[in-house]
């Protein structure tokens, strides 16, 4: 069914349309071509060349020319993903959707590890890809275009997967990627500064992410709040008055909630209270964090069926996702490396504190900010930074089109006194070979990504790999 505000001219009706496509240069004879106005680009620049490729009609708003049938589109990214829908129906039995600023990835691999654990066939979509028991595959975006996610969906289900956990991102649901997706249990980690060089305010980017529970979340579906987030309460009342079933989780949490974490040095114990019973669960990772994400995966696991205790149980089990607080090596002297994704001032945080429980010595932090991204957030890392760690290097983190110089110059400004290394190789390397018994470093910004982005060159940057080598090295000359 289409949305509103559809307009289908009568040639289009009994077309023969044998695929759909958004880029022009993916168009092959038959296609339904989706010209959507964009950000930086207009697909409707792009209708000749279509046409030429043998598109048979055109998805486009009102007005648009075109020598083809016109499906006319008040909302064409909505229409492309109802049709999208429709044009690959399959789809695994349950989705769990996962929106907010941090904690996305960690959640929705940790859900997909307690379903397996259980026995069913599952998966994770987001920014790691496509993750199954067999492995990872790339798909490029948090959130994959309408067209390419439920050719995903459809695939999945075709393959057996019956359990899907996916990240909800606010460019996603916006632009309307998920509309088409419907959304069995949903959940929401947090809500920080992020993407203002998208959102024109704070208030478009909470709103784009509620989207997920006022218009994706099936009737009466469960609603996974994390009460410790200043925007959990406010959450959870859109969500009931949606009429969604909310289950709270954290500290704040009436329903998972957290009583006490004891910190070990590659694990923690959480002290957990549910339906009126405490219980202690050995997580074999470390942060507060980590904890959040691992009982909101819990608490969406028993919200889609699974036995609350067989939920909690599988946490005791659970591996860390790549570039998520992820342990690389230690030197000689017993100092641990980690590789983390933060890129915000509060995943700088977050990090920065779930590291110093589990430090005896000095926290080392190695980071920098993307070009081409909200600048105001530079400064705030870099306070953010000064403030929680004990030796900081300012070093490059996907430049991309902007002057390096300037970016670091910008985090500078909230740590005048950190070390600044432009080159992202020799910082890391110069901070291992300052580490001593009881730190621990930390380097932040990249997780998993396996490139440097300057300019409009992508150069390969394997940072285990790097930080790997010169912790052989330094074995070697011990």
């Amino acid at each position: 069914m289409l949305p509103e505000g559809v307009a289908l001219p009568a040639e289009a009706a009994t077309l023969a349309v044998t695929g759909l496509a958004l880029d022009s240069r993916k168009v092959t004879p038959g296609c339904l071509f989706a010209a959507l106005p964009g950000l930086r680009t207009d697909g409707r620049e792009f209708i000749p060349d279509a046409e030429a490729a043998g598109a048979v009609a055109v998805l486009a708003p009102p007005g648009t020319q075109t020598n083809l049938p016109l499906i006319a589109a008040d909302d064409p990214a909505a229409a492309l993903a109802a049709i999208a829908a429709r044009f690959h129906p399959g789809r695994p039995e349950t989705i769990a959707a996962v929106t907010g600023t941090n904690g996305k990835s960690s959640t929705v691999e940790f859900l997909r590890q307690i379903w397996a654990r259980v026995g069913f066939e599952a998966a994770a979509l987001g920014t790691l890809g496509v993750t199954r028991a067999s492995g990872r595959s790339e798909v490029g975006y948090t959130t994959p275009d309408a067209i390419a996610l439920h050719e995903a969906l459809d695939a999945l289900a075709a393959d057996g997967v019956t359990h899907l956990a996916m990240e909800a991102s606010s460019h996603g649901l916006k632009q309307r990627r998920m509309d088409g997706v419907r959304v069995d249990v949903a959940a929401f980690t947090n809500l920080t500064q992020d993407h203002l060089d998208y959102h024109p305010d704070f208030d478009d980017y909470f709103a784009s992410k509620m989207r997920l529970f006022e218009v994706l979340a099936a009737d009466g579906a469960p609603a996974v709040i994390n009460m410790d987030s200043d925007w959990g309460a406010k959450v959870a009342d859109i969500c009931r008055r949606r009429g969604l079933e909310v289950i709270e989780v954290g500290w704040r949490g009436k329903d998972f909630r957290i009583a006490e974490i004891t910190p070990h040095p590659a694990s923690q114990d959480i002290r957990l209270v549910h339906r009126g019973e405490e219980r202690v669960v050995r997580l074999p990772l470390i942060g507060e964090f980590q904890t959040l994400n691992a009982v909101g995966a819990a608490a969406m696991a028993g919200a889609s069926g699974v036995d609350a205790e067989d939920a909690l149980g599988a946490l005791e089990t659970l591996e860390g996702v790549a570039g998520r607080l992820q342990p690389v090596g230690t030197t000689p002297a017993g100092a641990p490396v980690l590789l983390d994704f933060a890129h915000s001032p509060d995943g700088l945080d977050k990090l920065l504190r779930a590291a110093r429980p589990h430090t005896q010595g000095r926290i080392v932090l190695v980071f920098g900010a993307g070009g081409d991204r909200d600048p105001s957030k530079r400064e705030k890392m870099g306070a953010v930074a000064a403030r929680l760690a004990d030796h900081v290097i300012v070093t490059d983190d996907n430049p991309r089109s902007e002057d390096p110089a300037a970016i670091r110059a910008a985090i500078l400004r909230g740590c005048p006194d950190a070390e600044e290394i432009g080159d992202r190789e020799t910082a890391i390397r110069t901070a291992i070979g300052r580490l001593e018994p009881g730190d621990t470093l930390l380097v932040a910004g990249k997780g998993h990504e396996t490139g440097q982005i300057l300019a409009d060159r992508v150069i390969p940057f394997d940072e285990p790999a790097i930080v790997r080598g010169a912790l052989e090295e330094m074995e070697a000359r011990a």
